[in-house]
């Protein structure tokens, strides 16, 4: 199996929009993930929080159809999800297996390596990092 990875995309309304979902279905028919679980949780203006797996709603039933889904998040993974959320708002919480990177494991253990570790950066934080190397360069190219 490959890595799996609890992500949780959040929306600025309580009712998921359509076009959310056929974002990632694009990216699972790739085959670059698997789609192990997903449910859509809300947090209503009064601070209610509630959980409902895709199936629930007519316009996304099916879309784990097929993927081998399992239930995997659990009410704590709900609370978790609920904490990052706003009043008013909801969020797809999404377990994804990253199958390309188990293919890539494989060829890494078949030369004699293996994967000593993995840490996501926030794309944040990249957009950080790129803008203080623009600026250096940018000084750089200044002073030169």
């Amino acid at each position: 199996m490959g890595p799996v990875e609890f992500i949780v995309l959040a929306f600025p309304e309580e009712r998921l929009r359509v076009q959310a979902v056929d974002s990632l279905v694009g990216v699972r028919r790739s085959r670059a993930v698997r789609m192990v679980d997903a449910l859509v949780v809300t947090r209503t203006a009064a601070g209610e929080v509630s959980a409902a797996e895709l199936d629930e709603f007519e316009e996304l039933a099916g879309v784990l159809a097929g993927q081998g889904a399992e239930r995997l998040i659990g009410p704590e993974d709900v609370e978790e999800a609920a904490g990052l959320l706003a009043p008013g708002s909801c969020a797809l919480v999404v377990l994804i297996e990253h199958l390309w990177a188990e293919e890539a494991a494989r060829g890494v253990r078949a030369a004699g390596g293996y994967v000593a570790g993995s840490v996501r950066i926030p794309p944040e934080r990249l957009e950080e990092v790129r803008a203080a190397l623009a600026a250096r360069a940018g000084t750089v190219r200044e002073e030169g």
